[in-house]
């Protein structure tokens, strides 16, 4: 089983993905676009200072699901 911090790095990394598959090359352009602080987005793609609203918040803008967000490596 995965620590913590694993989990915790792995969903920032699907973050990423998800963002860059959806066009988005910039993470700070996607938290400007949407309204997110730059810096609070870019702590939840290292895996630091995750929320499950903050989550919750970025895959409603994705259009995404938890179980879709979930279903890729976990």
């Amino acid at each position: 089983m995965k620590s913590e911090e694993e989990l915790l790095k792995a969903i920032g990394e699907r973050l990423k993905e998800v963002r860059v598959q959806n066009g988005y090359t910039s993470y700070e352009d996607f938290a400007l676009e949407h309204g997110l602080g730059r810096m609070q987005y870019w702590r939840m793609e290292k895996g630091v200072n995750l929320t499950m609203k903050s989550l919750i918040r970025v895959l409603t803008i994705h259009e995404m699901s938890l179980q879709e967000f979930f279903s890729k490596g976990f």
